[in-house]
């Protein structure tokens, strides 16, 4: 089943595919809160009294959560949040305790339209920096990015606050603010897509000159055009790995995802990548070829990644129904609708495993020691021989899965009957944070969908605590 329009023994043989080598076919921010105390995997059970989405009669969505000290903060699409009896009044963000009650702050800067992602400057929690799609934060006219308080939602207005087109996605990093989406213009800068900015005035430190270009084209391809979408930064605080439609990034070829060194000035791209995804080595119909390519739908498939605790491994989340030459094939080939390991080596790697959804997208991915929790639509998991159906070896596993990271195999519940996690499907999961209490899930409403581990009020957020 598609949602369109959206922003992870021989049982084990048809489930995880071993890489066979580059010759031949193969067989998600902040940084990231300490994972000091995280052995995993999180409970499966939610944490009570979260807040969630109020019902609204249309589908809202949370697009992000970020933690700064004791706080978390929750943007997206929506106009009301709700905790207990009580309904307070949010427009687009939100802010609450991250220690049970959950209480809900005063925070409200009322933002006018959707925002896709926050960030703040290292660990001052004082200020916080929105993108999205929006002109106005409390009345004061901004467009697509601003600084704003964290005690009164007023706009700094001394931090430049102008993106010719949507902002997608946000990074504090080392005193830069990274920011991506599909804006040729940014507070006066011409750079376009991906920038990074200062985060005092908001204009262009230099720090990023990548020069991101290009689009996907292939036979049939639906229209898309240049941005960056989602970045997520190590452990370490050295890499940073970013998703978009791009054919170009600082000088190499690089397609749907890059990961960058932070540790240079300006930062530069690694030699981190896979055919996989890059197309080096063609297409499937050629020797040594892979299908590197989804539908001709959804040409930017690969929406999320996540790092190892170590750093070592890369996990990502992709949508993309199928390879777009091959559909109808079993067992699946490529990384559409699958949740995928890749070392992170800075070379041209092939994936230590995959696991498939059977045709449903993944939109969010995070990890501890002990699993790697994908989130999306998904109905299943170990699923390469079925297309929107069970195939041989699926098990159920709704909404979101743990996957284990040394076998590529979804968690099980007790009785081996389905995976351990799940959650309400709505149009899934968009991201993931692990934090040293546990795993923060954001996700929507759609089709009433409000239930974490089956228990109820948890539209849009749910906390699965360690």
């Amino acid at each position: 089943m598609r949602f369109p329009g959206r922003r992870s023994g021989l049982y084990a043989a048809m489930v995880v595919s071993a890489a066979m080598g580059m010759s031949g076919l193969p067989a998600a921010a902040q940084a990231a809160p300490s994972l000091a105390l995280a052995t995993g995997p999180v409970s499966t059970k939610p944490a009570a009294g979260t807040p969630q989405l109020a019902p609204s009669g249309s589908t809202e969505q949370v697009r992000q959560l970020v933690q700064c000290g004791d706080t978390m903060y929750a943007v997206g699409t929506f106009t009301q949040i709700s905790q207990g009896t009580t309904i307070l009044t949010r427009n687009n963000a939100f802010s609450f305790s991250t220690a049970a009650p959950f209480t809900v702050t005063g925070w409200d800067p009322n933002v006018n339209g959707t925002v896709n992602s926050i960030a703040f400057n290292g660990g001052d929690c004082s200020n916080a920096y929105l993108g999205g799609k929006f002109s106005s934060i409390g009345g004061t006219t901004v467009r697509n990015i601003a600084e704003v308080s964290t005690s009164t939602g007023a706009v700094v207005t001394t931090f430049a606050h102008s993106a010719s087109a949507v902002v997608n996605t946000l990074l504090g990093v080392d005193g830069h603010l990274l920011v991506g989406g599909a804006f040729a213009v940014i507070n006066a800068s011409t750079k376009g897509f991906f920038v990074s900015l200062n985060p005092t005035t908001g204009k262009d430190d230099g720090f990023l000159d990548l020069h991101i270009s290009g689009h996907y084209v292939y036979p049939g391809v639906a229209s898309n055009s240049t941005k960056i979408y989602n970045q997520q930064l190590s452990h370490s605080g050295a890499l940073d790995l970013v998703e978009g439609t791009f054919t170009s990034a600082g000088g190499l070829p690089r397609q749907q995802i890059f990961m960058l060194d932070l540790a240079t000035n300006p930062a530069t791209v690694t030699g981190w990548s896979s055919p996989e995804f890059d197309g080096s080595q063609g297409n499937i119909d050629v020797p040594g070829g892979f299908p590197y390519q989804c539908s001709d739908s959804e040409p930017f498939y690969i929406r999320a990644a996540s790092w190892s605790p170590d750093d070592s491994t890369v996990y990502i989340a992709a949508t993309g129904f199928h390879p777009w030459n091959v559909p109808t094939s079993q067992p699946r080939s490529g990384l559409c609708d699958a949740a995928a390991a890749f070392p992170a080596t800075q070379a041209e790697v092939p994936h230590t495993w995959i696991n498939y959804t059977g045709c449903d997208s993944l939109y969010s991915t995070a990890a501890d020691a002990s699993a790697v929790y994908i989130g999306g639509h998904e109905r299943w998991a170990n699923n390469p021989n079925g297309c929107n159906a069970a195939g041989p070896g699926a098990v159920p596993a709704p909404g979101m899965g743990g996957i284990d990271p040394s076998t590529g195999l979804v968690l099980l519940n007790s009785g081996g009957t389905a995976g351990l996690y799940s959650k309400a499907r709505g149009h899934g999961a968009d991201d993931e944070l692990i934090t040293s209490a546990g795993l923060w899930i954001a996700s929507d409403n759609f089709d009433g969908a409000a239930r974490c581990d089956g228990v109820v009020g948890h539209a849009g957020i749910c906390f699965l605590p360690y």
